[in-house]
């Protein structure tokens, strides 16, 4: 069951991480079928730590690697309905908006 204080973790208002995103980069099937207002709208979310549509589990994932260097992972979804990820690597080098079926 979740606390408050959980809730607060995935409250995007609540959350002020901020890390590096390196090179922004967007696959050429994301370019294609993604309003960038939604783009910019995921990125601008990942690093602030939302994660968007993940389980509690893959959120966590994602903490931990905030925390500690690791990949990290969020899943949206547009306005059309289409879902896409935003990867930031581990070094924090490049992050990449795509399409699930590009993975």
């Amino acid at each position: 069951m979740e606390t408050k204080l959980d809730n607060n973790k995935r409250n995007p208002f609540a959350r002020k991480l901020s890390f590096p995103l390196g090179e922004v980069r967007i696959t050429d099937g994301a370019e294609r079928k993604l309003d960038p207002y939604d783009v910019v709208t995921g990125i601008t979310r990942h690093a602030r730590g939302d994660w968007g549509d993940l389980d509690d589990h893959d959120w966590q994932q994602n903490d931990n690697a905030y925390e500690h260097g690791g990949r990290l992972f969020s899943r949206f979804i547009a306005k059309c309905g289409k879902a896409f990820w935003v990867i930031t690597e581990c070094d924090r080098s490049a992050t990449t908006v795509l399409l699930p079926e590009e993975y």
